[in-house]
């Protein structure tokens, strides 16, 4: 039993780093959100037809209300989040982005955002997904020059599914249980310089 002990004082040990994770998931969201709230930004009148058009839009009520409010909950979340400012008061809203987002524009595409036939969750058309991947490539293989359009990665088929949506909300859901992280981030300081008062 001894060794096991031993393992498990040696984990205890790592807690003294704990304030890499909510700095990770930090770092990691800010350009999540920076990108997906200037690319509002730079074409706001469309996104805000898109945001109440029915036909071929989200249809929600307020567009310009709703496309402004979520545009700069995302930019500013993503500067909050950056700096670790008010860390998990703006990681409300910014969940609440990622419900109206998982809801309104990816729920009925199911869990995948990129279709793979491998999936537990596949969407119903899998397999008419997968035949247009491979009609696109053949057509890029015989017409266009594959080597260098593949150059990067592969192509894909994405299905615009709530995985992303989901995958956010729960980072979000960390850092508002956990907070911003020691020493990195302005929550941290603000508090400390506080709590000596």
């Amino acid at each position: 039993m001894y060794p096991l002990v031993r393992l498990q004082e040696l984990l205890d040990k790592t807690r003294s780093l704990d304030f890499l994770a909510p700095l990770a998931l930090r770092v990691y969201l800010v350009p999540v959100f920076w990108i997906a709230g200037n690319n509002k930004l730079n074409d706001m009148d469309s996104i805000v037809e898109w945001f109440g058009n029915p036909d071929w839009g989200l249809g929600l009520p307020l567009p310009e209300f709703l496309a402004w409010a979520a545009t700069l909950t995302e930019v500013g979340g993503a500067v909050m989040l950056a700096i670790g400012f008010a860390v998990r008061w703006v990681s409300i809203p910014l969940m609440a982005t990622m419900v109206v987002a998982a809801v309104s524009v990816h729920w009925q595409n199911g869990w995948q955002a990129v279709v793979d036939p491998l999936s537990p969750y596949p969407p119903a058309d899998v397999d008419l997904a997968m035949e247009r991947l491979e009609a696109a490539r053949n057509l890029l293989q015989e017409h266009g020059n594959y080597d260098w359009l593949t150059g990067s990665g592969s192509f894909i088929i994405s299905n615009n599914g709530i995985e992303w949506a989901a995958t956010y909300f729960i980072m979000l859901l960390v850092l508002f249980f956990t907070g911003s992280g020691r020493y990195f981030s302005m929550d941290y300081w603000i508090r400390r310089a506080f709590m000596r008062n």
